[in-house]
């Protein structure tokens, strides 16, 4: 996620492939070579039925040392994980789990391929299918040469796997020996190029992995003729002891290091630790390959223009049930409606919204490591996720709503409990970005603690900091202090706007009104105390647009803090702009239509528009979201909410109220 270099690496070779303590020494070896040269290593291995992407040294212990270690290819895993059982994974089992994990290179010995005998035994390794469909570069040295190689090249041709030698010779390796006789189609003459060609198969998309074949260090090379004699010998003993499938390689190999009086495990050895020095600086080049690309696509700004927004804030998996009819039954009964999975929390939609509108925030959160999070961060791919906290042993956040068949929420439920995750340590570590930062967003998912230290920041360095209180429970955090008073925007709906003053002891309506004319002038006496302190009070009406209150100058309110503050002529006002007229029919879903609404506003202000664009960028943002089964809608993008949309529309007229 933070796009370090991370190299998996398998772990039949602990279980299968060495005896213990060897393996052990070996699996720890490797490891540290890939840390030494600035990678990240993630031995994956099955522990009691569960998959793991990065082993700690216990685990690593007990993998090397199991005597009922199962060896784990694609065709195994549902049994083993369904048995709970443990097991190393092969070439084939590690590129799924490496994929799953969102991890390009994986390091191993060497490749399974078509066995000898293979045009009619038709015994062919799951290694070579799995690279035609799965798209993982692996770095090994080349087939074993237990293998028939020139099948096995001919095999990884009709899969489309793209294979290439490594270095300056096109000889395909053949594990122990650096010659097999065999030419690659292609070769990488160093790390720079493999991590090209790489690169270039994952931006094509295609479902097909890379083959990087590395041959064996020159001094500690096997002969070749030495190899193919033990090679025959271990074969036809192979053969007259009936041995067959999956048990053939391990005993091949161990009878070859017999014959051969440990020189092959010495080839073994040396090349598995030069497949991981070269395969963990493929891993770093491709890394900065990958940031260079990522910071080319990223909007192009100014010198001048500060550094990217913050925004703070809750990221849910979120099931949207919206009913066919307009009365939702009770009493247990299953009421017939449409069922599906977005992405939303209010964070992540303004993040979402803001990166749509090309001022891509750092998004602060956190989420926990399953299967959510992993949609999760593989939907918000636009976005700048790199700081997000991913823990161990907690669950993603996850909210139900049911919604009527209008699009209004009927009942929502939330498992909330990982945004306590969202602490002011956590947060500190930022500190620098949020000094720097043109606007923080923060929204009411934040605990208090947190909130309070954002507060406490903005307070000591004049920053903008907007406050998203998303649900009328949680708008007042802020105000059980005096914190609130160094934020500069809130965005609360009117039920959220008597919770604030209720909470700050203020006078408060009997109750709310419905009419337009009773509902903006009980938004006007609500916000009124607010703003001794705060900049501007964004107040969403639903249905009836927006009420804009603070100073304003020649009847437009002040959106930007500190323009224009030395004019002692802003007085106070309240401008009401209409929402876009939307039929009931139309409206999808209304869970992000008010982020969106914040999100165009604040993507206008931070763009440097007047206020009035500013507020229809954020109803054009709206109307879109309302439309769409996703709180932010896709087709939000910075020609779909402009400064030249607004202008090729009409709009309808702004009142203003003086509230002085």
């Amino acid at each position: 996620m933070a796009g370090r270099p991370v190299v998996a690496l398998e772990s039949t070779i602990i279980t299968h492939g060495m005896a213990y303590p060897q393996n052990l020494s070996m699996a720890r070896e490797v490891e540290e070579i890939v840390r030494t040269n600035g990678a990240v290593p993630a031995t994956v291995g099955i522990l009691r039925g569960r998959i793991h992407v990065g082993l700690t040294d216990e685990e690593l212990e007990f993998l090397a040392s199991s005597q009922n270690a199962v060896k784990v290819s694609r065709r195994d895993l549902p049994f083993v994980l369904s048995q709970g059982l443990s097991g190393g994974t092969t070439v084939s089992g590690t590129m799924i789990a490496a994929h799953k994990a969102g991890i390009p290179v994986f390091v191993s010995g060497g490749i399974g391929g078509v066995h000898r005998g293979g045009e009619n035994t038709l015994d062919v390794s799951a290694d070579l299918t799995e690279l035609g469909r799965t798209p993982v570069a692996v770095v090994s040295a080349g087939a074993k040469s237990i293998l028939d190689i020139g099948r096995t090249l001919e095999y990884l041709e009709t899969q489309g796997v793209c294979v290439a030698a490594f270095g300056e010779s096109r000889e395909f390796p053949a594990f122990f020996s650096r010659q097999s006789g065999f030419q690659a189609p292609y070769h990488v003459r160093n790390e720079e190029e493999a991590a090209k060609l790489i690169a270039s198969a994952l931006g094509l998309g295609l479902s097909s992995g890379v083959l990087i074949a590395v041959p064996c260090p020159e001094e500690r090379a096997a002969s070749g003729q030495v190899i193919e004699e033990a090679i025959q010998q271990a074969l036809s003993e192979a053969r007259s002891k009936g041995i067959t499938g999956k048990e053939v390689t391990p005993f091949m190999l161990e009878k070859i290091n017999e014959l051969t009086d440990g020189r092959s495990l010495d080839s073994n050895l040396a090349l598995i630790q030069n497949n991981a020095r070269v395969g963990s600086c493929i891993a770093v080049a491709l890394s900065k390959l990958q940031k260079a690309r990522r910071k080319e696509n990223l909007p192009q700004r100014e010198d001048t223009t500060p550094a990217q927004p913050v925004v703070i804030g809750g990221i849910n998996v979120d099931f949207i049930a919206k009913a066919q009819n307009p009365v939702i039954l009770g009493g247990g009964q299953t009421n017939t409606g449409r069922v599906r999975r977005t992405f939303g929390g209010v964070g992540r939609n303004l993040a979402d919204c803001l990166s749509r509108l090309g001022q891509t925030p750092l998004f602060l959160s956190a989420v926990g490591k399953d299967e959510h999070s992993e949609s999760a961060l593989r939907y918000c791919h636009h976005m700048d996720m790199s700081a997000v906290l991913q823990l161990e042993g907690k669950s993603t956040a996850t909210y139900c709503a049911v919604i009527t068949s209008a699009g209004e929420l009927s009942v929502g439920l939330g498992d909330m409990d990982i945004h306590h995750q969202i602490t002011e340590q956590y947060v500190s570590q930022f500190k620098e970005s949020l000094c720097q930062a043109p606007l923080v967003c923060i929204d009411g998912n934040v605990p208090l603690s947190t909130i309070q230290y954002v507060c406490q920041l903005a307070k000591e360095h004049q920053l903008a900091v907007c406050y998203e209180p998303t649900d009328e429970n949680k708008a007042s955090k802020p105000f059980l202090s005096d914190s609130w008073k160094a934020l500069t925007y809130i965005s609360p709906n009117l039920q959220e706007l008597r919770a604030i003053n209720r909470t700050l002891g203020n006078p408060l309506p009997a109750e709310l009104p419905s009419s337009l004319e009773d509902v903006v002038q009980t938004a006007v006496a609500l916000a009124r105390p607010l703003l001794a302190h705060l900049h501007c009070v964004v107040v969403t009406l639903g249905a009836h647009g927006i009420l804009l209150c603070g100073k304003s100058l020649r009847g437009s309110i002040l959106l930007c803090p500190g323009a224009h503050e030395e004019t002692a002529a802003a007085s106070l006002c309240a401008t009401h702009y209409p929402a876009i007229h939307i039929s009931r029919e139309e409206i999808v879903n209304v869970s992000g239509a008010g982020d969106s609404l914040m999100a165009g506003i604040l993507a206008g202000m931070l763009a440097k528009h007047d206020t009035d664009t500013c507020v229809r960028m954020g109803l054009l943002a709206a109307s879109l979201s309302l439309r769409s089964f996703e709180p932010i809608s896709p087709e939000i993008s910075t020609s779909s909410v402009s400064q030249e949309q607004v202008k090729s529309r009409s709009w309808p007229e702004v009142k203003v109220w003086k509230m002085d």
